[in-house]
């Protein structure tokens, strides 16, 4: 799903667990300095709020998940 609307599936992996009103931080790895920018960058990525819809009606994600587009409280500060 995540190619049929060119997100990287990293993006949507990171976003989804942020967005979790559990989750207070997330820790990827980051060997290299590359991998850091890249994190952030996939953090930042803009996802559209069908993909999510998408992933909660077709597959993956269970429909009463939070999802970055009802829960926007993603943030690098």
């Amino acid at each position: 799903m995540c190619a049929r609307y060119n997100v990287p599936l990293k993006a949507t992996a990171l976003q989804f667990v942020l967005a979790h009103p559990a989750v207070t931080s997330v820790i990827p790895g980051s060997s290299y300095p590359e991998h850091v920018h890249d994190n952030v960058a996939m953090i930042r990525y803009d996802i559209p709020a069908d993909l999510w819809g998408d992933l909660q009606h077709e597959g993956p994600i269970d429909e009463n998940a939070p999802v970055p587009a009802q829960h926007s409280r993603l943030s690098l500060s």
